[in-house]
């Protein structure tokens, strides 16, 4: 009796926990407490019996699906029939798309739940926990499981999650666990938390709700009688599988990765004992220098012969005179000239694209964007608004789900909402289109990466917070109670919001509001795109909300160009219009592709008239100072109004004859010609303008000698020093035009002619104008009014001026006594060598944001792009043709996955991610050959072939719901378990998997991440291009910029190296890192060698022609050299504490610079090598006085007003490389060429 009663007692209370018995058999329909469900939830029914014994079509479909548990048919015992199988297979097929390519992950994940499933011991490894009545379509009504608790061993869940956790998603680079652990994503996941979501049914996966309860081994307390831990032998993820699988590759096993080296360590700095090497070589190049001054012996030369003086001499005066003698005859010739020159301005062509002007055609750069342009499809154009709202305070939330949560100000409803409503207004602008001849709207330009043909406005690619919401107001407003573990509360978008920042790729969220995390237009919207600011992970503390609408990039000449320009002016109209609304809650930087080119080219109109002022001050210092007022009666007779504003025409007429040209043979100009060149040629011809004019003024007409007679003389004595400046200028530009940069070429060609045209015109217009107010000078009458006269006669005497007599009297006698000389000479040695020292230490690079003006938006966008954005710029790996994809070798030395080479292409960039401060990677690169492999694989539902209907022996896409429609899968299971295709199937399938779009069934499909990334021959179908896509690390300045560029050539370079080595691969075939950023920054890799061969190329015209134009005098022509080198070396010097970096713009001034000392020094060397004074002392201050004084006025003093004037202007460019720049190199030529050289010339100049 009490034995009946127990087993009575026993039916009753449900099942035991005795081995070979089942809690559950046979499936009993639809779980009715799951709603919104992605895949069918198909439950269990309540029955506890023995385990069945599986055979024939039962036996090898669970062979198929739980492998592990399989002994034999008839040997096998299991508790689940072959429908529950089947439905176990469908759930599992799911997993098995990411999880499939670390073969033990699979195994040990689809281990978990068979043994929950199919385990014959089931009843003694779980517990059921809840059950519903289920009506079946018979109309009996069964006990449905819904519920239960399943006790497994922390050895057994630890080894199966450690397998799993590494196991990537190439198309997005990220982990496959952050998609199977719900809202903690990678990071925080652990064992518990990833077998919690596996058993949670709000995910819309799970069937049922199971809750794992991990004990470790031997543990029995907190175990229901009888009860025992799963504790099934876990694979490790380097370890094959009992059917066949291949160990886990390294990109998703760590235990598989082979030893690689670790990269050397970083030089150090170059020191000699605590001191800076440099530093400490410059003060011992110091001493050496001062010794051998102090011990130098005057070596006795022959004086170097004056034959080419007085040949040139004789020329110019016989010249000089002729121009004098006919002037209303060379000056209408010259004008045609210079008209039929400058005429070709009209078809003067403007470079303003800055690729065009600082890459090279040829260079390496411009050759890999046009490889990559012309195969793919350009960067997309970025518009984009970061939000902040720094004045909110943060708050806490207590979800239900989550616990406790801090919520910076901005992730607040409210401006949510905000946002949402401004983003809404942008999405919905539309204009007439002229070029489409009807209204165009954001679908006719933007990037709808799943549905390219024929985009609507949904299927736009727009990354915002409220994707997370698919941009709908009631999906934020909606909010429902939830119970988790007996506490009911409310959850709201909040607890949707940390679900998706956490798990971005789920199609639904594991709150009872049951809502997707995709964005509308199907694609995932990765946190980073979303929110900025947040350390960490910490998404919710994020300080930024992220706007981006992209649009497809279109060349300049297709039509829907400038639809995508006008679209993004109304955008920049209505952020603007947003910003200056009172009401609006943000405090944001924003910026549109087209803002660039807008703001220099609105700094550059800005900037006009602050160069034409510059001019102007120039031009009033011309025309006083040329003046020689003798007395206040004859201040308009004697005043050089006129002759000053004839020297600015030359230069004007040189400048515009020299672009008419240029123009003429199709060299495009630039707007840095057109700010530079002018200023050049004005300080080298007013220079020339005050020697020529001083000289004439100076000099006293002797006895019978006309006024021509008068010109050509003083043009005979000081035409040689004019020539030897602009020759040495022209031929110094010349040479700088072997550049390679198109915009220093460029500068080079037109300043070169410029200056040469400057001389030319001097040498024939400036002398007739100068003898036509000569003759109105004579006949005393005034400059303005002609035609009215003074009485008051010229003076006897010739005019020195103020400033000769004060530098003859004091300034030159001061300078050259001996406590002086020896001060002068240490002072600027010294300078000099701490120079050579800060000069290497100047920057390398141009950022971006010095490219706008100062009250550019673009500078608050820049500062909140680095302050705020948390990943770095995409860049591309890139193929060319000659690689042979289709071939197992081929395959194997580019994927990732198991059966991959080690040191494969994508396992390569993967290794790199290891180190990103030194590779500047930190997101491994997408790989469509990776997902290919898997999208292939059997394991899947991503590749069918129909088997019935009209489709029969085509693709069937893992979507298609009908009945034995698509039952033979295109591939089957390899025996060594590596799936590799044939060449018939490579490219039989490739096209299939390049157009599936990715869905809950298959994540795999191509569509969208890999459709534009693979370009083959229409003819042969072989792989001509394609590219796998990484990420750099957040990039702030050009010298990160540079190096990540850098970094990834010898990156690729290494990985073209290996993969050549394959059979078959062509020896022309080349792996190359491409991103929008590199053809700006390629240029800082060469511009040290470049701009070292420029300078160097222009500093050797200087030295020779000096020392021809001096009759071989090889002494005069080395100091001349010396000091130049010196101002060059000292103004690179001063760029390093002025915070100028070296860039091509700098360079550009540089190359100026050499031109500008020439000036300062040449008239001066020249003058004291011509001087017959008897001593050195004499012939130094002679020099100093009479050269010193026309260089200082005609130099110095036309230059600094102008400069001063540019400090005013709004472009950052012009304050920094304009002002900064070009003042330094005009007091330093200053400096050098009126206090260094002469005393120079004194200590190693030659004696009479």
């Amino acid at each position: 009796m009490f034995l009946l009663y127990l087993c009575l007692l026993q039916v009753l209370t449900g099942a035991q926990h005795e081995p070979g018995y089942c809690s559950f058999y046979e499936d009993c329909g639809l779980n009715p407490a799951v709603e919104g469900a992605l895949i069918p939830p198909r439950v269990p029914c309540k029955d506890y019996r023995k385990a069945v014994n599986v055979t024939g079509d039962h036996y090898e479909l669970f062979k198929s699906v739980c492998p592990m548990l399989a002994h034999g048919e008839g040997k096998t015992l299991a508790c689940c029939s072959f429908r529950q199988l089947t439905a176990l297979q469908s759930s599992l097929t799911l997993s098995k798309a990411v999880l499939i390519r670390c073969p033990s992950c699979a195994d040990n994940f689809a281990h978990i739940h068979c043994a929950t499933t199919c385990s014959p011991n089931q009843s003694q490894i779980l517990k059921i926990t809840k059950t519903a009545n289920i009506t079946q379509p018979a109309g009996m009504v069964n006990e449905a499981v819904v519920g239960y608790e399943a006790y497994v061993s922390t050895s057994f869940s630890d080894a199966s999650f450690r397998s799993c956790k590494n196991v990537r998603i190439p198309a997005t680079g990220g982990y496959a666990i952050a998609t199977m652990c719900g809202r903690y994503g990678a990071t925080l996941c652990t064992p518990q938390r990833w077998l919690d979501f596996q058993g949670d049914s709000s995910n819309g996966l799970a069937p049922l709700d199971i809750n794992f309860k991990l004990l470790p081994d031997g543990q029995t307390a907190g175990l229901p009688p009888g009860a025992v831990l799963f504790a099934g032998t876990a694979l490790n993820c380097n370890e094959t599988t009992p059917t066949g699988g291949e160990a886990c590759s390294c990109q998703d096993c760590e235990q598989s990765c082979p030893a690689v080296p670790q990269p050397p360590p970083l030089p150090e700095p170059f020191m000699i004992g605590r001191l800076d090497g440099v530093l400490v070589i410059c003060i011992i190049v110091f001493s050496c220098i001062f010794l051998l001054l102090i011990c130098y012996v005057i070596l006795e030369y022959t004086i170097p012969s004056l034959a080419t003086q007085e040949f040139l001499g004789s020329l110019f005066q016989t010249w000089g005179t002729i121009m004098a003698r006919y002037p209303l005859i060379v000056l209408p010739v010259c004008l045609v000239v210079v008209l039929a020159f400058a005429v070709g301005i009209k078809d003067i062509e403007l470079t303003t694209d800055p690729v065009q002007l600082w890459s090279a055609p040829q260079s390496r750069a411009m050759r890999e964007k046009a490889f990559h342009d012309a195969n793919f499809d350009p960067f997309y154009r970025t518009n984009q608004l970061i939000l902040t709202a720094p004045d909110r305070p943060s708050h806490y939330y207590d979800s239900l789900l989550f616990g406790e949560q801090n919520f910076s100000g901005i992730i607040s409803k409210d401006l949510i909402i905000e946002l949402l409503e401004l983003q809404q207004k942008i999405q919905a602008i539309e204009f007439w289109s002229d070029e489409l001849n009807r209204t165009a709207s954001l679908k006719d330009v933007c990037y709808a990466p799943l549905n390219p043909d024929n985009p609507s406005l949904t299927d736009c690619a727009v990354n915002s917070l409220p994707q997370y919401f698919q941009n709908s107001m009631d999906n934020l407003n909606a909010k429902v109670n939830m119970t988790e573990l007996g506490v009911t509360k409310e959850v709201d978008w909040r607890d949707h919001f940390i679900y998706c920042v956490n798990s971005p790729l789920s199609f639904k969220d594991i709150t009872a509001l049951g809502m997707s995390c995709m964005a509308d237009y199907g694609g995932p919207v990765f946190p980073f795109l979303a929110v900025g600011g947040y350390e960490n992970e910490e998404y919710t503390t994020a300080e930024a909300l992220i706007l981006t609408f992209s649009l497809n990039n279109y060349a300049r000449t297709d039509v829907k160009f400038k639809v995508a320009e006008e679209w993004e002016r109304r955008f920049l109209e209505i952020v603007q219009e947003y910003q200056k609304n009172p009401n609006t809650n943000f405090t944001f930087a924003y910026m549109a592709e087209r803002s660039l080119e807008d703001e220099i080219n609105r700094t550059t109109a800005e900037d006009i008239p602050i160069f034409m002022i510059s001019y102007a001050v120039i031009f009033l210092y011309i025309a006083v100072a040329l003046g020689e007022y003798s007395s206040c009666k004859r201040i308009l007779v004697d005043s050089k109004f006129l002759v000053g504003l004839g020297g600015i025409l030359v230069v004007g007429c040189s400048v515009m004859a020299s672009m008419g040209f240029y123009a003429w043979i199709g060299i495009p100009s630039s707007l840095v010609i057109l700010q530079v060149v002018p200023f050049l040629v004005l300080a080298v011809g007013a220079d020339n303008i005050f020697i020529f004019v001083l000289e004439y003024q100076r000099d006293m007409r002797r006895t019978g000698e006309k006024r021509e007679e008068h010109i050509g003389r003083v043009l005979g004595n000081v035409a040689p020093s004019m020539l030897l400046c602009s020759l040495s200028e022209s031929v110094c530009f010349f040479l700088g035009a072997l550049s390679t940069m198109p915009a220093v070429k460029s500068f080079a060609l037109y300043a070169a002619l410029a200056v040469l045209m400057d001389f030319i015109l001097q040498m024939t217009a400036f002398v007739a104008l100068l003898s036509l107010d000569a003759r109105r000078q004579d006949a005393n009458r005034c400059e303005i009014a002609c035609c009215v006269t003074v009485k008051t006669p010229h003076p006897s005497e010739p005019n020195q001026g103020v400033l000769l007599p004060l530098m003859k009297k004091y300034y030159a006698p001061a300078l050259l006594n001996p406590v002086s000389r020896v001060l002068v000479m240490v002072v600027f040695l010294a300078t000099f060598c701490a120079c050579v020292f800060l000069l290497f230490h100047v920057k390398v690079g141009l950022n971006q944001e010095l490219a706008m003006p100062s009250d550019s938006y673009m500078l608050d966008y820049f500062a909140y792009l680095y302050k705020y954005f948390e990943v770095g710029v995409p860049t591309y790996f890139i193929t060319t043709k000659g690689f042979n994809f289709t071939s197992e070798e081929g395959i194997n030395a580019v994927c990732s996955s198991v059966g991959c080479d080690q040191f494969s292409f994508t396992q390569k960039l993967r290794y790199a991610t290891e180190y990103p401060e030194r590779s500047y990677l930190a997101i491994p690169a997408s790989s469509w050959v990776d997902d290919y492999i898997d999208w292939l694989n059997p394991g899947s539902k991503c590749c069918r072939i129909y088997t019935a209907g009209p489709n029969k022996v085509e693709f069937c896409p893992a979507n298609e719901t009908g009945l034995f429609m698509c039952t033979k899968k295109c591939m089957s299971i390899p025996q060594n378990g590596v799936l590799r295709p044939s060449v018939e199937e490579f490219n039989r399938f490739l096209p299939d998997f390049l157009s599936n779009r990715p869905d809950l069934q298959c994540p795999k499909g191509g569509l969208g991440a890999y459709d534009k990334a693979v370009v083959r021959d229409k003819e042969t179908g072989e792989i001509i291009a394609s590219r796998f896509m990484a990420y750099h690390t957040p990039l702030v300045n050009s010298q990160e910029f540079t190096a990540a560029l850098e970094k990834a050539r010898e990156l690729a370079h290494n990985i073209t190296m290996t993969m050549r080595n394959v059979t078959g691969t062509s020896q022309d075939f080349e792996v190359f890192p491409y991103t929008v950023t590199y053809v700006y920054y390629e240029q800082y890799l060469t511009i040290v060698n470049e701009g070292l061969f420029n300078i160097g190329v222009c500093l050797l015209p200087t030295f020779v022609v000096c020392c021809i134009l001096l009759g071989m005098d090889f002494r005069s022509g080395f100091l001349n050299l010396l000091t130049i080198v010196m101002i060059t070396v000292d103004t690179v010097g001063v760029m390093t504490l002025w915070g100028i970096d070296f860039n091509a713009v700098s360079l550009i001034n540089l190359v100026t610079a050499v031109g500008i000392s020439v000036e300062f020094v040449s008239h001066l060397t020249r003058s004291f090598a011509l001087s017959i004074r008897p001593t050195k002392v004499e012939r130094a201050k002679e020099a100093t006085a009479n050269m010193g004084s026309a260089v200082f006025a005609g130099v110095a003093m036309t230059n600094l007003p102008g400069i001063v004037v540019l400090a005013f202007a709004k472009a950052q460019l012009i304050q920094i490389f304009f002002f900064r720049l070009n003042l330094v190199i005009t007091l330093l030529g200053m400096a050098h060429g009126l206090i260094f050289l002469p005393v120079l010339l004194y200590a190693h100049g030659l004696k009479l």
